[in-house]
């Protein structure tokens, strides 16, 4: 059977385990590591929460790596939707209708129903994925491979010297790389509607600028997937598997080498970071994609399965709906009885465990959140 014509567990599996943490995985090992003298300063609890600025932590990796996978998803998406007599009108209907979606969702997470119109932010993490990848969508009906690869990497230099070399006209005299200096924030300044979360209300690390380098995110998951997408009987899985490692290598040196000049930042989520990060999340696919579609073993991706079919759901869902209150309801007295620090860790073991099984009472029901 052809890769196109087949759905890859690994992909869900991916998404689970990406949103895993956001689901309340992260707070359970900060948790854990604080039962121990020392142990919120261990490094293992230290990258479950976002670096300052400049640097990285695997917290900084969560939100592009969703946004690659979504990336991989659409040549197989394309490829169906045309197979099934899709036009390309109706395509791009469909494209710009999950943009607008998204970027809606994102409003209502961001607070819509206080209807305090002046503070609402209209930024967002859900905004963010609609633009980047619909932008990297559109690239992909419109242009062969190469052309985007082109595309891409002016996007990434073009990005670096314009960030680089111009500051915010507002703040004469700062040193662009900053918070207070840099270009995106005077960008938002002047064109985003809605509220500013950092530096007063001068700077969103989820701004219009820099939305820019997060479509080359997505460009990468689509390249993957269209590689993914060659058949069996060209380039066997393990082999493309390998050819993913190679490319993970190369991304990682030239994204660290990138650093020295332009720092890893997910707040203007630098060239450098995209290359490093784009790295990590082709890494983590290829590993996946290698042990569950290539090698078969998959009854392990279960629990993460029913988080990645379901991922939007489990994040509006915590936004929405009161875990914690659930959570204290069941283990409120348990709780009382033990030391304050194995508390934390039993209330973040309830928390996960009744996120997850919301998801899987709608896995039972096969309902899922697709947009």
């Amino acid at each position: 059977m052809k890769p196109e014509s087949k759905r890859l567990l690994s992909i869900d599996a991916l998404r689970g385990f990406d949103m895993l943490f956001i689901m309340g995985f992260a707070p359970l090992v900060m948790e854990v590591c604080a039962l121990f003298e020392g142990g919120s300063e261990w490094w293992i609890s230290r990258t479950m929460e976002h670096v300052s600025w400049n640097g990285l932590s695997h917290h900084d990796t969560i939100f592009p790596l969703f946004l690659f996978i979504a990336g991989i998803s659409f040549p197989f998406s394309y490829a169906k939707q045309l197979s099934n007599g899709g036009s390309r009108k109706s395509i791009y209907i469909k494209i710009i209708k999950r943009m607008l979606i998204l970027i809606g969702l994102g409003v209502v997470y961001n607070g819509f129903f206080n209807l305090d119109f002046e503070k609402i932010r209209v930024a967002s993490v859900l905004g963010r994925i609609g633009l980047a990848w619909g932008f990297a969508a559109i690239l992909y009906i419109n242009f062969k491979p190469m052309t985007r690869a082109i595309i891409a990497g002016a996007t990434l230099i073009g990005y670096w010297l314009l960030i680089c070399y111009v500051p915010a006209p507002d703040v004469p005299g700062a040193d662009p790389l900053t918070m207070q200096g840099n270009l995106i924030g005077y960008v938002d300044r002047l064109l985003m509607p809605g509220r500013l979360i950092y530096d007063g209300g001068r700077f969103d690390p989820e701004g219009l600028l820099s939305t820019v380098p997060a479509i080359v995110t997505a460009m990468l998951g689509m390249f993957t997937g269209e590689f993914i997408r060659i058949p069996e009987e060209k380039i066997s899985g393990s082999r493309k598997s390998l050819y993913m490692a190679g490319a993970t290598a190369a991304m990682l040196g030239l994204g660290l080498l990138w650093n020295i000049v332009f720092p890893i930042n997910k707040m203007l989520w630098s060239s450098s970071f995209v290359l490093v990060v784009g790295a990590y999340s082709l890494g983590m696919f290829a590993l996946f994609y290698y042990i569950i579609d290539v090698k078969g073993w998959q009854k392990w991706t279960f629990f993460f399965r029913v988080i990645g079919m379901n991922s939007i759901t489990i994040y509006m869902a915590q936004k929405i709906i009161s875990f914690s209150s659930i959570n204290r309801f069941f283990l409120g007295g348990v709780v009382s009885y033990v030391p304050e620090a194995w508390g934390a860790v039993i209330f973040s073991i309830g928390y996960l465990t009744l996120s997850w099984l919301f998801l899987y009472f709608l896995y039972k029901k096969n309902t899922f959140l697709k947009i």
